[in-house]
């Protein structure tokens, strides 16, 4: 489908705007068409960058781009010698791998790694796989290879937005804010399906998990799920098949990034559902999922949209939102792609350091710039009155 810019899309800010270009979306990744009931997809040729100096004037309509500087990630408790061991001895496999079979089947043939899948290959996702496996170091390895192999046989790079955005169009996934440690809220609201069951629909999960992760600020690792069914349906609900589906994905292909997962406002079919699928969930996922708590025990109230019962005021414009998360997302991975080129290009480097932060990389290269002028937000300003300030835009007057 065409990405030529619609005049009647662009998203007009009111105050403090400063106007770039979007890098134009890769000819070669697919693009599919929406389908016929779809309205137009947003242009994704051009966006908005915003610095603010005034309060908001309006509802919020595009994404967050920092946690409140009160709310830290969590640090990781240091290896002990025995699995620094196991780590060195896992990074010392996983660099030597030259080649990375193509599709799951046996004797599959095989293609050299790539540039972007040695660097998906840092050392807290090392780290990720070791403790999913118990450190088990038979394990691991397999896992790694057996995502890496997972992530080229289902096609990531041809998930472009235009091709999953009629499944978003009425914001049924939204990534909003931070909760109190820093992770990056994904909201799921069942209620707002508006397409039939299809794998396009695992796809959208998987799509909007990536820029979950790309919207993650140095030292953190995991999301918040925030999962609400007011005004779902029975038929707007997953079969167990597409449950069991998505399981597969979140426990073998992204161990170790659930936070927490809220889920609230459980209708009884989908309490039945839960308990369809609770024998295929593993014990450390179960311990993080909480029904029914106030959200705002674990989000700050300024960052908790209000239809869940914080304070935000937003608004689902998917003109707006869908370019914008997009556009971020593209500016942090080009930033973490270079930050990763200039320290050597290493297998095993710190992700703090390519998300921006202290951290140094592994041959000491250190980041220059701050993490708030890293992350886009421009002259060291205070973060909690930039994430205010991202709802001084309107579209159109």
């Amino acid at each position: 489908m065409s990405t030529t810019t619609n005049p009647e899309l662009v998203q007009k800010p009111t105050i403090g705007a400063v106007l770039d270009e979007q890098t134009p979306v890769d000819s070669k990744q697919q693009s599919v068409a929406p389908s016929a009931s779809s309205s137009k997809a947003p242009s994704f040729k051009s966006a908005r960058s915003v610095a603010v100096d005034s309060p908001p004037t309006g509802p919020l309509r595009t994404p967050i781009p920092a946690p409140l500087s009160t709310c830290r990630p969590a640090p990781q408790p240091a290896l002990t010698p025995e699995q620094a061991t196991k780590y060195a001895t896992l990074l010392s496999t996983v660099s030597a791998w030259t080649v990375i079979p193509t599709t799951s089947a046996r004797n599959a043939p095989t293609a050299a790694i790539t540039d972007a899948e040695r660097m998906w290959l840092t050392r807290e996702c090392l780290l990720r796989y070791l403790r999913a496996t118990k450190w088990s170091l038979t394990e691991a390895p397999k896992r790694l290879l057996a995502t890496l192999t997972w992530r080229r046989e289902y096609q990531l790079d041809t998930f472009t937005p235009e091709y999953i955005s009629p499944e978003n169009e009425t914001g049924k996934q939204i990534i909003l804010g931070y909760d109190n440690d820093a992770r990056p809220c994904l909201y799921l609201n069942p209620g707002k399906q508006n397409t039939k069951k299809s794998e396009r629909q695992i796809q959208h999960l998987v799509f909007m998990l990536e820029r979950v992760v790309e919207m993650m600020g140095p030292g953190q690792e995991t999301t918040a799920l925030l999962i609400n069914f007011k005004e779902s349906s029975s038929g707007s609900a997953p079969s167990v098949g597409q449950g069991r589906q998505t399981l597969t994905i979140l426990q073998g292909h992204y161990p170790e990034r659930l936070g927490r997962a809220l889920i609230s406002e459980l209708p009884w079919y989908i309490t039945t559902f839960f308990r369809l699928i609770s024998p295929f969930i593993d014990p450390v996922t179960k311990s993080k999922m909480k029904f029914n708590e106030p959200l705002s025990d674990h989000v700050p109230a300024s960052q908790l949209w209000s239809q869940y019962g914080g304070k935000l005021d937003f608004e689902y414009d998917h003109a707006t939102y869908w370019p914008a998360l997009w556009k971020t997302c593209q500016e942090r991975m080009a930033a973490y792609k270079g930050r990763w080129e200039r320290a050597g290009k290493k297998v095993g480097e710190y992700e703090e350091y390519l998300r921006g932060g202290d951290q140094p990389s592994v041959e000491g290269v250190v980041n220059e710039t701050p993490v708030a002028t890293a992350n886009g937000l421009g002259g060291g300003k205070d973060l909690n009155g930039v994430a205010a300030g991202m709802g001084n835009l309107k579209v159109g007057e």
